[in-house]
């Protein structure tokens, strides 16, 4: 966000800049909307043009390219449209040496002026938005709902649908079994320490026998 912000400031400051251009002097006090658009790939003569037909034509569609891109967010179009302002401005310079034999630079308003330093200023500028521009972004963070957690899960895994609604069933405890003979501390002794009775160990006589 940020850098679109910054990036938008600088894309519009070097549109401005570029525009504002062809209003100040370019090369010995001559301006650059004098220069007819067509004298750029003809070559330069001394017949002034009309500003509507002059280098202002390329600076204008610049700035347009320049607003579309700011308000699409589009770092191609801010590029574009640096590109075409110094595309032209450069052109302009070849131009104007092959046409004076030479470019000088002079304090006394003698040579190339500050239109053309605007110029490529601004295309510059143009250059660094679309740079520091982050753009539009294409990632789509969507959002996915899951279904909550079960409330009470069992031991196959989750609460199925069926299983939501069906009640818990219980189970009572069995009684515990009693002991055959009572509590253990009443457990009847082993037969080997019960008494015995003598006449229950006589062993009857067989029939017939006479004592």
């Amino acid at each position: 966000m940020i850098r679109n912000i910054v990036g938008s400031v600088l894309a519009l400051a070097g549109a401005t800049a570029a525009v504002w251009s062809p209003f100040r002097a370019w090369y010995d006090g001559r301006h650059g909307r004098d220069y007819a658009i067509d004298e750029l790939f003809t070559g330069i003569t001394d017949t002034r043009s009309s500003v509507i037909g002059s280098i202002l034509l390329p600076f204008a569609f610049a700035a347009l390219l320049t607003v579309l891109g700011v308000v699409l967010r589009s770092r191609l179009l801010v590029a574009l449209a640096g590109l075409v302002v110094l595309g032209f401005t450069i052109l302009w310079m070849v131009r104007v040496g092959q046409a004076e034999g030479s470019l000088t630079v002079g304090a006394d308003g003698r040579g190339l002026g500050d239109g053309v330093a605007n110029a490529l200023g601004g295309g510059v500028l143009l250059l660094l938005g679309a740079v520091v521009m982050s753009g539009r972004s294409g990632r789509h963070v969507s959002r996915v709902d899951r279904a909550p957690a079960p409330t009470h899960p069992t031991l196959d895994g989750p609460t199925r649908p069926d299983q939501a609604t069906r009640p818990t069933q219980t189970y009572a405890r069995p009684p515990e079994r009693p002991y055959a003979y009572g509590p253990p501390d009443t457990a009847p002794p082993p037969a080997s320490d019960v008494p015995r009775d003598p006449a229950r160990d006589e062993t009857p006589p067989p029939p017939g026998h006479r004592g």
